[in-house]
């Protein structure tokens, strides 16, 4: 059985420039495709949390201020998010694969700076770098996935593995950046890159044919333009915001930040061959499955480096032990993200979306329970297994929802808009919940500190955890035990905002997804 499907097909013999007869169920040489797209996936996940357990050496390293050790955090997945649907246009143009593959050498280079970066700045320069290159990478792979698995049971496992590579690469981030640094500088966290990219490039012609559009749209650079003008002047005022608290420059910067975005929305509209079609968001369920989504990444991206702080700066492991903690929740992502689109085969997606995050509201609310005397790691581990359960899930069935809802002209945008919302909620956890954290504790520490301190030291202790921790020995006795109480107050803080917050898409996915079939149906 065959399905007719309108694209330019370049095999590793030639190409194709014709409507082509596409099997419609995929065959050997796809599924190890699709083995050879989950490495660049997992490197993407990878270096968003890979740096979670290496801030405080890095940052003691390079004497970063804490504004700066946000901005190394999450430059990446920032910049990723704002150029996804630029880079998935571009791959329209010149063709996926041939993107994908001048972006996984372009992601390899930008590795080798990072991991010799002499400085703060440079390193962050470095991030921004690799969320560029990172940005080629996302929308080739998951387009690839679209045309090559047209078979909707096929499609929608082959995108559970897909978004559970990604998944496991963030939650293993931490485990290898622990490994690294219990033999390793810092910067040997980046450099893992260079065997996949290489892997990747040999096999790439081999085992991936080239897919392009016919009639691709042609990019629209002032809506390139539009969008990182919607996008950075946000970042900027949150940024500003977690240190300053609710500065002028940061409410401008937000309204301007707004501004942008509305214009980038009209224009889209009035295009010919927009970035983004807007008409995508008259389907209710490629909507809702974009706000699951977004907002379940960022209650997961936030915690994550909550908890992995916690197992340092509160438990007191080191940076391996602590990574090997992340091992149960990363297993349960595992079984969450292949598990999730087979169970749908039987149960209606929202349902099953639904079920697992009202599993993730028990675990932050379990998390809540924890004290700063590190007596609750085995509630820890529970809590935050739970918490990647409904992640697995959501990366896997909400993926194929947003991918699914969208009709087949234009998967393309769907695909772009689908990665770009998982990778803006896992940055904007980082800088919305670390922001609210940071400043619970500082709300908490204010008039704590001694004034009998040198102005380094109190500055140190007044700012975060990680960064009186590296002064523990020269501070009062009892000072680092308020210090950790302080942290605690605002884990507790920003856990239960994310039990809300998971609780209210729990609601919101049972309610408005309950009519979306199960695959094939």
């Amino acid at each position: 059985m065959t399905s007719r499907c309108d694209i330019d097909i370049s095999l590793p013999g030639g190409v194709l420039s014709d409507v082509v007869a596409v099997p419609s169920a995929a065959g050997l040489r796809e599924w190890l495709g699709l083995a050879l797209l989950a490495l660049p996936t997992i490197l993407l996940g990878l270096d968003l949390t890979l740096l979670h357990l290496a801030l405080p050496a890095l940052a003691a390293d390079l004497q970063a201020t804490s504004t700066q050790a946000l901005w190394i955090m999450d430059a990446y997945g920032f910049l990723i998010a704002g150029f996804l649907v630029t880079m998935g246009t571009l791959g329209d143009r010149i063709g996926r694969r041939r993107l994908l593959m001048i972006g996984a050498a372009a992601f390899a280079a930008a590795s080798i700076a990072a991991a010799f970066s002499p400085s703060a700045p440079m390193l962050i320069a470095a991030r921004a770098a690799l969320g560029i290159a990172g940005a080629t990478l996302m929308p080739s792979t998951l387009a690839l996935i679209s045309n090559m698995f047209v078979d909707p049971r096929q499609r929608a496992l082959a995108i559970g593995v897909w978004a559970t590579m990604f998944a496991v690469g963030m939650a293993l981030g931490p485990i290898v950046g622990g490994a690294l640094l219990a033999h390793f500088w810092w910067g040997a966290a980046f450099l893992i890159a260079v065997p996949v990219v290489a892997l990747l490039l040999v096999l790439a012609p081999v085992l991936l044919p080239e897919y392009r559009a016919p009639r691709a749209g042609r990019l629209d650079l002032p809506s390139v333009a539009l969008s990182l003008a919607a996008l950075l002047p946000v970042i900027y005022g949150i940024k500003q915001t977690a240190r300053y608290e609710l500065a002028p420059e940061a409410a401008v910067a937000i309204g301007l930040g707004s501004l942008f975005a509305l214009a980038f929305v009209r224009r889209q509209r009035r295009l010919a061959d927009p970035l983004v079609d807007m008409g995508l968001f008259a389907e209710r369920s490629f909507s809702v499955a974009l706000i699951v989504l977004l907002f379940g990444l960022v209650a997961v991206g936030g915690t994550m480096l909550l908890v992995t702080q916690y197992l340092q700066l509160v438990a007191g492991f080191s940076p391996l032990v602590a990574g090997l903690w992340m091992g149960p929740p990363a297993a349960a992502m595992v079984v969450a993200g292949i598990g999730a689109p087979l169970v749908a085969r039987h149960v209606r997606p929202g349902y099953v979306v639904s079920g697992a995050l009202a599993l993730s509201v028990i675990g932050y609310l379990m998390l809540t329970q924890l004290g700063s005397d590190a007596s609750g790691l085995g509630l820890l581990g529970i809590g935050f297994s739970l918490a990647y359960l409904g992640l697995g899930a959501i990366a896997a069935l909400g993926t194929d929802l947003v991918v699914g809802s969208a009709p087949p002209e234009k998967a393309g945008s769907a695909s772009a808009l689908s990665e770009t919302v998982q990778d803006l909620g896992a940055s904007l956890g980082i800088a919305a919940l670390g922001s609210l954290a940071t400043a619970v504790y500082r709300g908490v520490m204010a008039g704590r500190v001694p004034e009998t301190l040198a102005g380094d030291a109190r500055e140190a202790v007044a700012d975060s955890l990680w960064a009186a921790s590296a002064i523990a020995g020269a501070l009062p006795v009892g000072l680092i035990d308020e210090a950790r109480a302080a942290f605690m107050a605002g884990f507790t803080t920003a856990t239960a905002v994310s039990a809300v917050s998971v609780a209210v898409l729990a609601v919101l996915a049972a309610v408005a997804l309950k009519h979306v079939g199960r695959p094939g149906d």
